[in-house]
């Protein structure tokens, strides 16, 4: 007899080994993410806020242009990288602890086609505490290497007019040949306007008592036009208005310099800096200097 053939049991459903379905993959997540942003940008775009940033930016670089190309008087300098105007003969620049670490020489040996600095305005204090930490070394090293100096303090309207200029007059020792003190005001910091002049004019004061010369005034041009015109018209102002062939301010306004531009590259400063030009010839400027 042929052995019995052996038969393998039929495996129950509960045991039979079945292939994981695969999970489908979700999208939910990115297209959601993809919602949000599209959603967002279409937000900005259709912003008139954002139209009108693009259109005031557009005009301004556009009338920026068409300016230097019609004034003659208004051309780059490359190693200055900046335009300045032309038919100014004194130039100069402000500094701060912002510019760090700064080699006078470099500075003072810089020329190009007759531009060259000659005077540097360097910040000493702010409010009732604040000395600028590089001012000592500034004010120290910089006329070492022939440049022509001023101090300035940065004015806060909510402080003590008479209390900042105190602060200011122990902190700087001006002498024969330095330029003027200089108070640099340019924000009311939530003052009223009247508040602000009441307290300049207490600092103003001050210092002129003290040293016997009327100190500049520094402001950018809303500033002065919108709180100071025409209440302190006998001191020499010193304007910022940036980017333009002139200085498009009245003619009777008692301004003798203007900072206009923010980012010249000046040899032996590592950073940008401010870069002005006094209004008359060096023998006007002579005449404006400390006696």
């Amino acid at each position: 007899m042929p052995p019995p053939v052996k038969k393998t049991p039929a495996k129950s459903p509960s045991t039979v080994k079945r292939k994981p379905v695969a999970k489908k993959k979700t999208t939910t997540g990115l297209a959601t993410g993809w919602k949000v942003a599209f959603a967002g940008l279409l937000l900005i775009l259709l912003s008139p806020f954002y139209y009108g940033y693009v259109l005031k930016s557009a005009t301004a670089t556009w009338r920026w242009i068409m300016d230097a190309g019609q004034n003659t008087n208004y051309r780059t300098y490359k190693s200055f990288n900046v335009r300045i105007p032309n038919n100014y003969t004194v130039h100069g620049i402000d500094v701060s602890s912002y510019q760090g670490k700064i080699n006078w020489a470099k500075v003072k040996a810089m020329e190009e086609d007759g531009v060259h600095i000659k005077f540097a305005f360097i910040k000493a204090t702010e409010g009732v505490l604040m000395t600028d930490p590089y001012f000592q070394r500034n004010w120290r090293e910089a006329p070492k290497a022939g440049i022509i100096c001023g101090a300035y303090h940065y004015f806060l309207p909510q402080k003590s007019g008479l209390w900042q200029a105190r602060f200011f007059l122990q902190t700087v020792k001006i002498e024969k040949g330095d330029l003027p003190m200089v108070v640099d005001v340019e924000r009311l910091y939530r003052t009223t306007p009247e508040k602000m002049r009441a307290q300049l004019t207490l600092f103003i004061n001050q210092v002129e008592t003290k040293t016997g010369v009327k100190p500049i005034i520094y402001t950018n041009i809303s500033f002065y036009q919108d709180y100071l015109q025409g209440y302190f018209d006998d001191y020499t102002l010193w304007i910022a208005h940036y980017y333009q062939p002139e200085l498009k301010i009245s003619s009777k306004t008692n301004w003798q310099f203007w900072q206009h531009s923010d980012k010249a590259r000046i040899n032996g400063i590592n950073q940008k800096v401010d870069m002005s030009i006094f209004k008359g010839d060096s023998t006007a400027f002579e005449k404006l200097l400390v006696p």
